[in-house]
């Protein structure tokens, strides 16, 4: 890929006059997002289960969840700005931090599941976030790097994709495990499940196999001027004042359509950590009616493993549905927008979570979490695509970064308080706080409707 015009602020609008790609192009650049989110899914799924089994009570949940925002909060500005100011001959600008990440992260996910006790694995669950967003950060960039804005919709829909293959995967890999290949559910010394321990060991194998991939695949637009890394340290320095002061100044003058954008993400993505938090040891306790802290072998404690495995279930086929309906995202957005698209899909994947609250028979989750899987392939493309066309083509990095500010402040937030608010006002009703993120959703939506931008508008920095 050769650029046609160096990369300088007079050059923004070059982004448009980027050639378009084939699809195996964007096929390639967009798989490493495969591994990234098969390890990302073994966490989200498994983490609140692991926590209770190894002792954590339902009010401690959230706070022992802090360490995905925290870790995105500082990590993911860091790692754009430095790959804004990244070019290696052979790596490029974006792929040396996917494969540093991708490395560390394996290492992170074989250490997890022989953690002994709840510190333990909130310590760990630290670093691996931490190596995550090392990884996941500069693939946003990495998309609108190398898309023009006509191409754009298909290539984060083609990461939607990826995204809910390797969910779908890793959700039912636990059960397949126990299932088919007869690895047991008791519980190791440590406290968790050996079908949860392998399942966290191939997620590591396919973490870094497939961000190697994308790596060794694809290619990156070198920077044509020889000075471009002076012209960007020029208004606010380098090393780490620079850093900082870039960052600041960034923040201070977001693009109008950011500020608008980061509004619906701060109403939606809360909603889909309640889920995260509460939805299978709902499913484990509400509907199968078993106990996280009965004896191995116990039937509380197989009831509730059976309903720890059927909410896998679901959220597999939630991402299963994500991956199906993520091929149809540029029809829809070719039909009503991408705002309404947006819209339309946060407001089923909102009623799909307030209809947790209504089901009777477990097989009817699969109904409901498919509902938030339409919105789950929206909320992973849509913003992104709203967002790139209006951000300045030198600082893409350091923008997606700050962009993830609206997906990491309001998990801080419930992480810090709504432990609190689960004990005293909703007394540990983990179905209440699903449907609460169900709710929220739904606002999400509304907001998306009334005041983000379709059309490209002139408020490049």
């Amino acid at each position: 890929m050769e650029p046609t015009t160096p990369l300088t602020l007079e050059t923004d609008k070059a982004l448009l006059e980027k050639p378009t790609v084939n699809f195996w192009q964007i096929w390639n650049m967009c798989f490493g997002f495969f591994g990234i989110q098969f390890g990302w899914t073994l966490q989200m799924n498994n983490m609140s289960a692991i926590y209770e089994y190894l002792g954590a009570k339902p009010e401690q949940i959230p706070g022992l969840w802090l360490a995905a925002p925290m870790t995105g909060l500082i990590i993911q500005p860091i790692i754009g700005y430095l790959s804004d100011r990244t070019w290696h001959p052979r790596w490029g600008r974006r792929r040396p931090y996917f494969l540093i990440g991708a490395i560390l992260s394996s290492l992170a996910l074989f250490i997890m599941p022989n953690s002994p006790t709840v510190w333990m694995a909130a310590g760990t669950l630290w670093i691996l976030d931490s190596c995550i967003n090392i990884s996941m950060e500069p693939f946003r960039a990495f998309v609108a790097d190398n898309l023009n804005d006509k191409q754009r919709s298909f290539g984060y829909a083609m990461q939607s994709m990826f995204i809910g293959a390797a969910s779908c995967i890793a959700g039912f890999l636990p059960g397949v495990l126990a299932n088919w290949f007869n690895i047991s559910r008791d519980k190791v010394a440590g406290g968790i499940p050996q079908n949860i321990m392998w399942s966290f060991y191939i997620g590591g194998i396919m973490f870094l196999g497939a961000v190697l991939y994308t790596v060794l695949r694809s290619k990156e637009y070198p920077p044509r001027e020889r000075d471009w890394k002076e012209k960007l340290n020029a208004q606010h320095g380098s090393g780490f004042a620079g850093a900082v002061k870039e960052i600041t100044h960034s923040i201070a003058n977001m693009p109008l359509q950011m500020k608008r954008l980061a509004l619906v993400q701060f109403l939606t993505w809360p909603g889909l950590f309640l889920m995260w938090f509460y939805y299978a040891p709902t499913v484990g306790q509400n509907f199968f009616k078993g106990d996280p802290q009965a004896a191995n072998g116990s039937e509380a404690f197989n009831q509730y493993t059976a309903g720890i495995e059927h909410a896998g279930a679901t959220s597999a086929v939630l991402n299963l549905v994500t991956f199906l309906f993520s091929f149809s995202l540029p029809f829809w957005v070719g039909k009503f927008g991408r705002k309404m698209t947006h819209t339309f899909c946060l407001m089923l994947g909102g009623l799909g979570l307030i209809s947790v609250s209504f089901v009777t028979d477990p097989s009817m989750l699969f109904l409901s979490m498919s509902m938030v899987g339409i919105a789950w392939a929206s909320i992973l493309s849509m913003p992104y695509s709203m967002l790139a066309g209006h951000l300045p083509e030198n600082k893409i990095g350091i923008y997606m970064g700050i962009f993830n500010f609206f997906i990491v402040l309001p998990e801080i937030i419930a992480s810090l308080f709504f432990g609190k608010f689960m004990e005293n006002v909703l007394h540990n009703d983990r179905l209440m706080a699903v449907q609460i993120g169900g709710w929220l959703l739904v606002l999400a939506g509304f907001v998306c409707a009334l005041i983000v931008k379709d059309k490209m508008k002139e408020d490049l920095l």
